[in-house]
């Protein structure tokens, strides 16, 4: 009896242990799959915050000012930005290429952009700056719908603007006395027209707005006024764009430079660019804004033009 109790208790102790054995070997196992799981599922949230990161990610805030006939397509691609990337804050200002230029050179604004070469402007370090050509604006003399005239000699432009021709009746036109509507100095439209388009004459006394959009306000309310204005604002038929010596104003005659009126749209920073002002400025330059926005605004981009031009105005094929 002895024995037999004896044997049972053995048997019992030995059924235990097993027992104890199995459930030791399956928690074992099941630490391990869950150590397994857990690192699979970290590496997945790993991935997942990259993949969220890598678009949409461009914070902080930037100040972009001056030409007024950049602003335009500055807004519409800052807005498109800001859209994809809605940490990012970047403010459109216009005030004229001068003081983009002024602006950027004292640390006012992060980007400045201006319708001519700094090199040009006499009181700034253009070395301090790095010129970012991110478009090019064709700009024509811009006239009152009635005042009959769709072309002009550029001799008869220089004319006009130069106060020589007062009537638009000297040019084929309405029995109406020509009203200049002028940039003030420090625009870059006004420098461009000045230089490309009278050819370094300087124009004569008239009303003097600060915007292009309240040049073209004027020209439309004025009759017999004429002014001029970036192609970018030719959105309706409220002013009339004036041919050149038969030649007329479109992108297409601007990139083989048969017209003769346009400049660089150009975005200056204060040494290279670094942070959301880089990724804004990669932005602009992007397919996306060059062969899009940049043409539905009125714009040509830079990459499709044949001709060049340098800080000289000396112009020559691509």
């Amino acid at each position: 009896m002895k024995n037999f109790k004896s044997l049972a208790l053995m048997f019992a102790f030995v059924l235990v242990l097993g027992v104890l054995a199995a459930c030791g070997s399956s928690g074992e196992e099941s630490d391990g799959e869950g150590n397994g799981s857990e690192s699979a599922s970290e590496e997945s949230s790993s991935e997942g915050s990259e993949s969220e990161g890598s678009e949409g990610s461009a914070s902080g805030s930037i100040v972009v000012g001056g030409s007024s006939a950049m602003q335009p397509l500055a807004a519409a691609a800052a807005e498109k930005f800001m859209e994809e990337n809605p940490e990012a804050q970047i403010n459109v200002q216009g005030g004229g290429s001068g003081t983009g230029l002024s602006e950027v050179a004292r640390g006012n604004f992060d980007i400045g952009n201006a319708d001519y070469f700094a090199e040009s402007k006499e009181d700034i370090n253009a070395d301090e700056l790095v010129d970012h050509k991110v478009a090019v604006v064709g700009m024509t003399a811009a006239a009152h719908p009635e005042v009959g005239v769709d072309n002009l000699s550029k001799k008869d432009l220089k004319a006009i603007f130069t106060g020589e021709i007062t009537n638009w009746s000297e040019v084929g036109g309405a029995d109406q006395e020509i009203v200049l509507v002028n940039r003030p100095d420090g625009s870059g439209t006004r420098a461009t027209f000045n230089k490309f388009g009278l050819d370094g004459e300087t124009p004569a006394e008239g009303i003097t707005e600060d915007s292009s959009n309240r040049v073209k306000k004027i020209i439309a309310e004025t009759k017999g006024a004429v002014g001029y204005l970036a192609f970018s604002y030719f959105t309706d038929e409220s002013v009339n764009p004036l041919n050149i010596d038969g030649v007329e104003a479109t992108d297409e005659n601007v990139q083989s430079g048969e017209f003769p009126i346009w400049a660089y749209e150009h975005s200056y920073t204060k040494g290279e660019p670094e942070g959301l002002e880089k990724e804004f400025l990669d932005y602009m330059m992007s397919d996306e804004i060059q062969n899009n926005l940049v043409p539905e605004q009125g714009y040509i981009s830079s990459t499709k033009m044949e001709v060049e031009r340098d800080a000289e105005g000396n112009e020559s094929e691509k």
